[in-house]
């Protein structure tokens, strides 16, 4: 049966991704001679998986969908099994659809557009990555493989975000993305976590079976995690800023990311939980208003925007905010349709946006005269309310403070212990050895070390066997090896403690808690 090739959509894309890698590192298809190689590498793969899922399709409306798939346990801790599913629904199969088509419409359109860009395999083996886990992530038979789609695509979008990783402002715009999304992640393991806890079980059909068992409060504590994932990673208030320092990357990554695919993650995982959420009246409140407010945000702001791209951006958030404005009203089957509906319109705008730029010749747009009026209105969208500024203020600024000091001290304490040169001025080595790889005669000098790590690690060794021959090992040194018994003793306690699974996920949440 061709369900039970499910698994192979995902991992198409991802052996390309893998494949353009390996290019990457041996130097194979370099140059403008293996831009047509690479994008055949990346392209073939994602047509083979939107074949696959065509026949689905054709499968799925000709009987029934197959429903929940297994394959197998990923891990296994006591009473907690993480399996390898998938969900093949109408919904799951559906958004694969519409994911691997305008994927496949955005590698083509990248083949020119990219044309002799340094990093041309670095761009197709992350959107070919990123295309992967988006089939991943509408797939995925529970919480956790979700995760894993939903982590990966947010890794590809800071990384195309910082593409031009020597312009200092694209840095800055990948650091405020990437910092803003590690709370929707905090988010979204504390759904997971919760859902071990009480439900018992992360595949999606389970938790909207148990859910129905469990007290009130554990519903809303699991759907409120959950819902805070999808906010941010939709970019509805107060966790819009982030979008719209988003498109620093190239316009065919903007168009895949945030106008089509991955702005609307948070707006399926809000209908796969459908089932639990109309059990919390609640939460469907304070998400329809959150989505009231985020369109009016959007709708104002575009209004006042003077390029293309932001205007495109805002117009998409207010969109988005409408979906969450639907499935807060009960209506999901609407949601769903307006979302595959405003992705597919919102890609062809992104995409025709470069070309739209060489066709107009006038003046843009003005801002509307009942608008320009109001000038504390006015005033507010085009400062876009503030909340960029609060955004930096609250995430941003504590975030580079603490990169900036850990940089000074592996400059002028680590580096000089271990004897290395000074990597100052070598940040770029990337865009060094791209280069090297398209034969533009970089050089290739090497630092040499100042030999002090060689001399303090003989120093130490001699240090550490003396306290061994004279403290440990003798007779002296009783009182000390009972001492270092005892603490060994505890520490395998402890050890024994954190094994069991409810303590290793309390641990696991308390160590993305202090990374957020």
């Amino acid at each position: 049966m061709l369900h039970s090739l499910v698994w192979f959509i995902p991992l198409l894309p991802l052996l390309a991704a893998a494949w353009i890698g390996l290019c990457m590192i041996f130097g194979w298809h370099t140059g403008d001679r293996g831009e047509r190689m690479v994008a055949r590498s990346a392209s073939l793969p994602m047509l083979a998986a939107l074949l696959l899922l065509l026949l689905l399709d054709v499968e799925g409306l000709s009987g029934s969908t197959p429903g929940q798939q297994v394959f197998g346990t990923w891990l296994a801790s006591g009473d907690y099994r993480i399996l390898i599913s998938f969900t093949l629904d109408a919904l799951s199969l559906s958004l694969a659809t519409l994911i691997a088509l305008i994927s496949l419409v955005t590698l083509r359109f990248s083949v020119n557009y990219m044309h002799r860009e340094v990093g041309f395999q670095r761009f197709f083996m992350l959107l070919s990555l990123f295309c992967s886990a988006m089939l991943l992530l509408v797939l995925a038979g529970n919480s956790v493989l979700t995760f894993v789609g939903w982590e990966v695509a947010g890794v590809c979008s800071y990384l195309l975000i910082g593409y031009a990783y020597d312009r200092p402002r694209a840095i800055l715009n990948a650091t405020r993305v990437f910092v803003t999304n590690r709370i929707g992640d905090a988010g979204f393991i504390l759904g997971i976590s919760l859902s071990f806890l009480w439900v018992g079980s992360v595949e999606w059909p389970q938790l909207a079976l148990y859910s129905v068992e469990i007290a009130p409060l554990y519903k809303g504590l699991i759907g409120m995690g959950f819902l805070i994932a999808a906010l941010v990673k939709s970019a509805q208030l107060p966790f819009s800023p982030w979008i719209s320092h988003a498109l620093e990357g190239p316009t065919p990554s903007s168009a895949l990311f945030y106008g089509s695919l991955m702005v609307h993650a948070g707006v399926y995982l809000t209908i796969r939980l459908e089932p639990l959420l109309i059990q919390l009246q609640p939460l469907l409140i304070l998400l329809g208003l959150l989505g009231l407010l985020t369109a009016l945000y959007g709708w104002l702001v575009g209004l006042v925007q003077s390029d293309i791209k932001s205007a495109l951006i805002f117009s998409t958030i207010a969109q988005v905010g409408l979906m969450f404005l639907e499935c807060a009203s009960g209506w999901f089957d609407l949601a769903a349709w307006h979302l595959v509906l405003h992705a597919i319109w919102r890609s062809y705008q992104f995409l025709h946006a470069p070309a739209l730029l060489q066709l107009v010749d006038g003046p843009g747009r003005r801002t509307p005269a009942w608008l320009r009026s109001r000038s504390r209105v006015y005033g507010a969208a085009t400062q876009r309310f503030w909340l960029d500024s609060i955004a930096d203020w609250l995430l941003l600024l504590p975030t580079r403070s603490l990169a900036q000091d850990l940089q000074d001290f592996d400059q002028r304490v680590v580096t000089r212990m271990v004897g290395l040169p000074d990597q100052a001025g070598h940040l770029n080595s990337l865009a060094r050895w791209e280069a090297r790889r398209q034969g533009q005669g970089v050089d290739r000098e090497v630092g040499r070390g100042r030999g002090m790590a060689g001399r303090l690690l003989a120093w130490l060794a001699t240090l550490l066997y003396w306290f061994e021959e004279h403290l440990v090992l003798q007779g002296a040194g009783e009182g000390l090896r009972q001492t270092l018994d005892l603490i060994g003793g505890y520490l395998k306690q402890a050890e024994d403690l954190l094994s069991e699974p409810r303590y290793l996920l309390l641990l696991i949440m308390l160590t993305f808690v202090v990374i957020v």
